[in-house]
Order: structure tokens, then sequence, then C-alpha cells
């Protein structure tokens, strides 16, 4: 099982930035997948941006590329999302998750870090 941390979330104006951090331990990750997800209020959770851990594959919501960066630190055994010119509709939980890459789901889950984006 991988433990999943995340933290950097707050309020940020729009067009303003913010890095979330997910701090990953546990029995080894290196073949996992790892993501961000998000949940608006009275909405589904949504995928954000996912990397693979070894390789770092990247694949990103369409609503994010181009303002959103998913990236991992091999050392720190942590997963980065460098958030810029964020909108309001940005405003959500967001999550940390990791699968093993030889299964369908998601099985690792973190609490969860608010962002709010403001005008």
């Amino acid at each position: 099982q991988v433990q999943l941390v995340e933290s950097g979330g707050g309020l940020v104006q729009t067009g303003g930035s913010l890095r979330l951090s997910c701090a990953v331990s546990g029995r080894t990750f290196s073949s996992h997948l790892m993501a961000w997800f998000r949940q608006a209020p009275g909405k589904e959770r949504e995928f954000v941006a996912s990397m693979t851990w070894i390789g770092g594959s990247t694949v990103y919501a369409d609503s994010v590329k181009g303002r959103f960066t998913i990236s991992r630190d091999n050392a720190k055994n942590t997963l980065y999302l460098q958030m810029n010119t964020l909108k309001l509709e940005d405003t959500a939980v967001y999550y940390c998750a990791a699968r093993r890459l030889v299964e369908p789901a998601f099985g690792s889950w973190g609490r969860g870090t608010q962002v709010t984006v403001s005008s």
C-alpha cells in the first residue's frame, strides 16, 4: 500500500499560481502511475493529470493543458502539481492518487488539499 499526503493548497486570485505537493511513502511505488484528481463542490471528482513514476510519461485533462504541470522528485519521493494562470473553475479539493500499472483502478488516495481561486 502506498501512503499519500497532499499539501500546498490555499487561497489565490485568478491568474495566480500554486504548487501542490504529494509526499509518497510505503512499499515500492516505482511501478505505479501517479495522478492528481480534483472535486469541486456539487461536482464529481475529475482527472487532472497523471505521470508514471518510472519514465515520467504524462497525461493532462484538456481543461488544464498548458497551465498545469505534473512532476516528481525521486530523491524526495514527492509528486508535484504546478498550477499557473488559475481560474475560478479550478477551485476544488485536489487529491493525489496512485495505482499499480497492472491494476485498473486507483487504490491509494490522499486526504486532499483545498484550492480556492477568487476574483
